[in-house]
This record gives structure tokens, C-alpha cells and sequence, in this order.
């Protein structure tokens, strides 16, 4: 099948980030082969054309760090700092998690991700007392494009913690490749303080030995890095550097409280961040230094986190959200300049999960690509001045359009293979089953 897409409005976000107004693009068999002027003489050869009758259309975004299984927990434990937030009501609420109710979070969460604009996601989920295959099956079926990855935990039992890294082993071999190319996995111990340095070597291991990439939460907060001090008598980035982590290309999700050395490390090893602005300010746990990692040549992806702490998957407003604390922080307002941040959301964050086929609209790229219809939209006039308004303007409720792999997934903002209205209801009939945590959370900073 051969489709031509005409009249576009076309953002490439490739190196030389392009625009093409009345652009023209040429997908077949799920990749592009054509992007660029119009071109009559390759129309005759279309088994469809689409036209797209002016409207904006730029790569899928791609949401470097989430959990979509948490979805359902929207709105638990507002306005409690990290630790106890943790401790005291999500992993308490994760702990009564069925298979059924994981798999409705993760459909809730993609519906949200796919409406708004995301076509490549990475996620960690806590596989404790879920059927994972199941799980993974109702990601698959969703149409999305991504790394869903089973955490590694040090808790429990010395058996359960076997049965955990067992299980983490077995998902990374099952699951390097699945539907069709489409999914994949990474290895995720959920981070320092919560694996012990076995759990983390042996994730290592598992990583090697499935050609896997790393995903792992680090320098969140200042307590973390202090907390890994204390115990270690190095901070958190040397503690994974001498257990082998940065062996393997790896993400680490955050990196709030990171210093100079810390960087050079992490550019030695092509370490790379995901950023989590919203989710860092309503945690408190401070500001990522962006700037820093990007002067110091890390890749750096945006990224949502969980709606826990979020609350939502708009990835456009995490991109605005992002410019406007490094502009606001470093008192320069050309500090992460809107090229930069739209990179960030897809080439740049693709290149940071291993997925450097998609993020852009360059020949041989895999189709993944949204449409926005800026005509009907007040606050997105004057319509010629787009490049500023996808980041200062645009939400995700702007989405049109969304393909993957050349496949319509959304269409004029109706999700096309999920039923809108049985996602939503099961998510609200499945969260009566979790309750409230048993246990009260101590008031925010206690």
C-alpha cells in the first residue's frame, strides 16, 4: 500500500528541522520514502492520497518515561513529597493490583498518550501480583509504538526477590521484539534505593545478555542522594558506574540533583535522561539543570512520568513546561530554544530510548506522525506563525490525527482501536476493588 499525503503543513524535527508549507509525504509499507516539495510525478504511482488541506503535521511525540499502569491511581497523594508518597499510598494501592486492573490502567493510559499526540513511549510497570503476558498483550493490541518494562524491586522476602528477577529475566527474553517490531523491552531495576547492589549487577547481566537497554530512576531528590551516601559512601551516579550499570546504553529517568562530575560520567558512558519536569515540581523534588546536560552533550528526552504525580500524559505541556523552567531558572530567556525542546519530544527522545527509526519525517523512518488542525482553533491564530504556537499554544486536546507505522490510530480525535467509552468505564468500575491506602501519609515535608 502506497499513500501519499499532500497539502501538509510538514515539521520534520530532523537535524535541519525543515518546513514545508503544501509539503508533500509518500508512505509505503509503514516507512517514509518520500518527504518534501510537492512532486505531481509521484502521484500516479499512490494507491491513496490524503489530503491534508493545510493542516500542521510533525512525528509522533515520544514519552521517554511513564507508567501506564498506574494510570488508575490519577489524583492519589496530591501534594506529598516523594518518599512517603511512595511508601504510603502507591506501592500500598500497586500491592492490591489485579491482572484486570492493570491491563484497564494501561489501556486508560495509551488512550490518553495516543489522543494526545504520543506514538512512542518507554515504561516501567510493577509486575507484583499481575499476569505481565496479559498485560503486555493489552499494550499490544492498542497499536502503540514502545518499551513497557518489568521493574526490578529488592523487597520482600529473599524468595520474592528472586521470583522478581526471574520473572524480570524471562519478560526480557519474551519480549525483545513483539508485535511485529512495534514493542520492545527494557531492563528495569527501579532504582538505587530500591534494588540492592545484587539486584542491580544482575540486571546488568540480564541486559548483556539480551542485547537490552537500561531504564532505572536516579538523583531524583536531594533525600535519595543523600539516602545512597549514606549507605554506599558515594552518590548514586558513581554507585552505578562501579556496579557496571553504564556498560549497557542506559536511561536514567530524572536526574534532578546531578553535579559537574556526575555529568562527565554519564556523557563518558552515553548515559541518557528522561525529564520529567511537571512530575519533579509537584513532587518537589526540585529542577532538572537541562541545559547543563544538554551543554555537556547528553541526550535528553521529555517525559510525563506517571499521571500519579502528574496528573496527565499531555506531552505538549510538558515541552512548555520544560522551556519555561530553564529560561525562568537560568534568567535567560534563549536558554531551550523551541527547536531544542521540539527535538527533545522526538528525535532527540528517540535517539535516548534506542528507537532512532522513529522521531522524525525523514525517507526510511517509520510512519509515525500527527496531524493538527489549527483553523478552527482561536489560540492558534495567526495560523502562519505554527512553529511558535506548537510550543507555547498547543495542547494535546489540538491532536487531529495520529498514525503508526502508517496506520490511522486516531482519527479527527476519536481513538480508532481502543472503544473509548469501555476503557473509561472499566478504569472507574476496576478502582473501587483498590480503595484508599489503609495507612494515613504524614503531611507533606514531614
Amino acid at each position: 500500500m502506497r499513500t501519499a499525503y499532500i497539502h501538509g503543513h510538514f515539521f520534520t524535527m530532523d537535524s535541519e528541522y525543515r518546513t514545508m508549507d503544501r509539503g508533500m509525504m509518500v508512505v509505503e509499507r509503514g516507512a517514509i520514502v518520500y518527504i518534501g516539495d510537492h512532486a505531481e510525478e509521484l502521484l500516479a504511482g499512490a494507491d491513496e492520497i490524503v489530503d491534508l488541506a493545510g493542516k500542521w503535521v510533525l512525528p509522533g511525540l515520544v514519552n521517554t518515561h511513564s507508567h501506564i499502569v498506574m494510570t488508575i491511581l490519577r489524583g492519589v497523594g496530591d501534594d506529598m513529597l516523594l518518599k512517603p508518597w511512595l511508601e504510603t499510598r502507591i506501592w500500598p494501592m500497586e500491592s492490591r493490583f489485579t491482572t484486570e486492573i492493570a491491563a484497564a490502567s494501561a489501556r486508560l493510559g495509551i488512550l490518553e498518550m495516543l489522543k494526545s499526540g504520543t506514538t512512542t513511549f518507554s515504561d516501567m510497570f510493577n509486575p507484583a501480583g499481575i499476569d505481565a503476558d496479559a498485560v503486555m498483550q493489552a499494550v499490544a493490541e492498542t497499536g502503540i509504538r514502545g518499551a513497557f518494562s518489568y521493574t526490578i524491586f529488592s523487597m520482600g522476602t529473599l524468595r520474592e526477590q528472586q521470583a522478581n528477577l526471574a520473572g524480570a529475566e524471562r519478560f526480557a527474553r519474551r519480549y525483545k521484539t513483539a508485535a511485529d517490531g512495534r514493542l520492545t523491552t527494557m531492563v528495569a531495576p527501579h532504582s538505587p534505593y530500591a534494588c540492592t547492589p545484587h539486584a542491580l549487577v544482575e540486571s546488568v547481566r540480564i541486559a548483556h545478555e539480551n542485547d537490552l537497554m537500561l531504564h532505572i530512576h536516579v538523583s531524583e531528590t536531594e533525600t535519595e542522594v543523600s539516602d545512597i551516601e549514606r549507605r554506599y559512601g558515594v552518590r548514586p551516579v558513581e554507585h552505578l558506574r562501579r556496579l557496571g550499570l553504564f556498560g549497557r546504553p542506559a536511561v536514567m529517568a530524572h536526574g534532578v540533583v546531578l553535579n559537574d562530575e556526575e555529568r562527565q560520567i554519564m556523557k563518558r558512558h552515553d548515559v541518557r535522561v528522561a525529564h520529567n519536569p511537571i512530575s519533579n515540581l509537584k513532587l518537589g523534588s526540585g529542577i532538572a539543570d537541562v541545559g547543563r546536560l544538554l551543554d555537556a552533550g547528553i541526550k535528553v528526552g521529555i517525559a510525563t512520568d506517571g499521571v500519579a504525580s502528574n496528573n496527565n500524559f499531555d506531552m505538549f505541556e510538558e515541552m512548555r513546561t520544560a522551556a519555561l523552567l530553564q529560561k525562568g531558572t537560568a534568567k535567560d530567556a534563549g536558554r531551550l530554544p523551541a527547536p531544542t525542546v521540539y527535538a527533545m519530544a522526538t528525535r532527540m527522545g528517540a535517539e535516548a530510548i534506542g528507537m532512532s527509526h522513529t522521531g522524525s519525517l525523514e525517507r526510511g523512518k517509520r510512519a509515525d506522525f500527527i496531524t493538527i488542525d489549527p483553523y478552527d482553533k482561536p489560540h492558534l491564530q495567526p495560523v502562519s506563525r505554527a512553529s511558535s504556537h506548537l510550543l507555547y499554544s498547543v495542547c494535546g486536546r489540538d491532536v487531529c490525527d495520529v498514525y503508526i507505522d502508517g496506520n490511522v490510530v486516531v482519527k479527527n480525535g476519536q481513538c480508532l482501536t481502543m472503544d473509548e467509552e469501555k476503557v473509561m468505564a472499566e478504569a472507574n468500575r476496576l478502582l473501587s476493588r483498590i480503595g484508599e491506602p489503609r495507612h494515613g501519609a504524614p503531611a507533606a515535608g514531614r
